[in-house]
This record gives structure tokens, C-alpha cells and sequence, in this order.
């Protein structure tokens, strides 16, 4: 029987932040006000090492999950990434394993190696494609052209279809809507518009400043029809569109206005072991002691089932005027 929790929610994905650090300030993620010069970021004794998060992995995938995908802060930053890559694909029951960056240090050379590792699929972050606008949400001048590039370096090795992620922010970058749909209509990426959404507690969320689903369809329909798509998969966050004209498809993320809570099939494992059940969590599971106190896989494997079965959690369906407010883990923290 598959392990299922008080929902009847399987559990099939699992994130691993693989470090707490990122080398851009995104104003809705990191922003400096918070994670300035003197942040204390984790010290690398304490984040799990790479034969650690292979055993919890191996683990989870007892218990059902089959994709697993890599994220941060920036996961790049990680020293020698493929290896944790290559370990992870050998597990039996792992059939995808993605990775989520930023771009920035993706280099033709690394993206070969990720991709011979085992790395699947990779999803890159770009909000804007005008420099202005760009450079002001990540907050450390980083340019376009090199995301671009690395959107491109990443295909060219056959991690493809890439998936494009854009946050959407009111009076900040909505203007940059139809930009970068028609960038990349008619490519094989795939664009995908992200409600700004109140993960933590740190980038001053207000509903006002959400551009809702609605309005982004609308927005670019009343350029290029769209019309729905059925999901590739069941608990799939992204809502499907495509261009009636046939130039490609988008994707919505619509987590404030659309809750998905109902199919939601992830868990979320901290770069220092902790578990979250939620985006939205306020409080984690420690799997890092029980992996240094000398627990055995069969004990590990139980913890991980009652995590689980007992899970009730729906953040999004409950949201409300106060939920915001509620002390939540930082999404640098566990990846979004």
C-alpha cells in the first residue's frame, strides 16, 4: 500500500537544499535587509554531506518517492554537486532527479558533468529581461545576458526542455510579462509565471503586490490566445497553457489565488536535515541527529512514515489576512 498522510496525499517528490547560501539577494527570497554582510550562514559541519542525504534518499524512496530535485539557496554553490548526482541516480526507484539555479555559475563544462551525473532537467530563475528591472530584484547587478546564456548552455547539453521560472511582483516586474513570453515562445523552454507568494517572513509580503493567474493569462492572452492543458502528471504545481497559434507553452504558478494543496505530494529536506512537510512551515523534523546518533535505516524509515501519515498540512487552501503573519522557514532555506 502506498504511504499516504491524513489526505490520502502519497508522497512522490522530494527537494533537497543542498545549502543555505546564494550569491544573489532577490528582494522576494533573500533580501539584504535580512541577509546582509554579517548573516550567519550554516558552517559546513553542520549541513548534511553527501552520503548522508544519499541515505535519507534511498530511504524515501522506499516509502515512494521517484523525483528528486536539487535547490538552495543557490545548490551550485555546493562544492562538486554531480557527485551527490551521480550517487542519488543509483538509487533503485529515483527515476528523475532536477535541479533549480539561478544560472549564474552554470558553465558549458559543469552542465556536461551534471547532465553525465544523472542530472534530468534543470530549472532556471529569471524575472525580467530588462537589465534594469533584473538587476534590481536580485540585487547584485547580475546581468541577463549570463542567465540567457546559461538557458542556453543547459539546453545544449540536453537538459531540455528548461524550465524558466518568474516571479511576478506588482509595480515591480509585472510590466515584463509579455517580454518574456514572446522571448521564449517558440522555443522548446518553458515559461513559467509564479505568484510572489508569503514564504517566510522576510520580503515584507502583501496580497497587494500579488499579480494573480487570472490577470497573467489574461495579460498575455489578449496577445496570443492560450488555451488549458491537462497536467503531465497528478500533484502537478504548474498549471498548463498553451499557444493556440502553436508556439509553445507556459506554465502558471498560481499558489495565492488557485491553492493546490489537494494533490500536493512533496516533502522538503533542509540543507542542515531538517524536514518540512509544507512551503509554508514554520517548524521541521531533525533527521540530522538521528542520522549522527547511530539510528538504524529500519528506524529512519519508521520516523519518516509517521512524519507522513500524520501530515494534515494546507497552508494555501487556509490562507487568510493572519496566515501571513505566522513564523514560517525562509524558501532560501528550503528551496521554494
Amino acid at each position: 500500500m502506498p504511504l499516504v498522510d491524513e489526505f490520502s496525499r502519497p508522497l512522490r517528490d522530494l527537494r533537497i537544499s543542498v545549502t543555505d547560501r546564494c550569491n544573489f539577494r532577490c528582494t522576494y527570497c533573500m533580501p539584504k535587509e535580512r541577509f546582509g554582510p554579517n548573516f550567519a550562514f550554516l558552517p559546513h559541519s553542520e549541513l548534511l554531506s553527501f552520503e548522508e542525504i544519499t541515505r535519507l534518499v534511498f530511504q524515501f524512496a522506499k516509502l515512494g518517492v521517484t523525483k528528486v530535485r536539487l535547490t538552495g539557496g543557490e545548490p551550485l554553490l555546493r562544492r562538486d554537486l554531480w557527485k551527490l548526482i551521480d550517487m542519488i541516480a543509483k538509487i533503485d526507484g529515483i527515476t528523475d532527479i532536477a535541479l533549480t539555479t539561478n544560472g549564474s555559475l552554470l558553465t558549458p563544462k559543469l552542465a556536461q558533468t551534471l547532465k553525465d551525473a544523472g542530472l534530468r532537467r534543470i530549472t532556471v530563475s529569471l524575472d525580467a529581461l530588462d537589465d534594469e528591472v533584473f538587476t534590481r530584484m536580485n540585487d547584485v547587478h547580475f546581468p541577463v545576458a549570463k542567465v540567457l546564456e546559461a538557458i542556453a548552455i543547459a539546453s545544449d547539453v540536453g537538459l531540455s526542455p528548461v524550465k524558466v521560472n518568474m516571479v511576478v511582483k506588482r509595480n515591480v516586474n509585472d510590466q515584463s510579462i509579455v517580454t518574456m513570453a514572446e522571448h521564449f515562445r517558440s522555443t522548446p523552454h518553458i515559461l513559467r509565471f509564479i505568484e510572489y507568494m508569503d514564504v517566510g517572513n522576510s520580503n515584507g509580503w502583501r496580497m497587494d503586490d500579488v499579480v494573480t493567474a487570472a490577470e497573467i493569462l489574461d495579460t498575455i492572452g489578449r496577445r496570443w490566445p492560450l488555451e488549458a492543458l491537462a497536467p503531465n502528471r497528478p500533484g502537478e504545481v504548474a498549471t498548463r497553457y498553451r499557444y493556440v497559434d502553436g508556439q509553445g507553452e507556459i506554465g502558471v504558478i498560481a499558489s495565492v489565488t488557485r491553492a493546490f494543496c489537494g494533490g500536493c505530494t512533496r516533502a522538503r529536506l533542509s540543507s542542515e536535515g531538517q524536514l518540512y512537510t509544507c512551503l509554508f512551515a514554520g517548524q521541521g523534523h531533525d533527521l540530522r541527529s538521528l542520522l549522527r546518533s547511530g539510528t538504524s535505516d529500519e528506524e529512519i524509515t519508521a520516523v519518516l512514515k509517521q512524519i507522513w501519515h500524520v501530515r494534515s498540512d494546507h497552508y494555501s487552501e487556509l490562507r487568510s489576512a493572519s496566515t501571513p503573519k505566522l513564523p514560517k522557514v525562509e524558501m532560501s532555506h528550503i528551496g521554494g
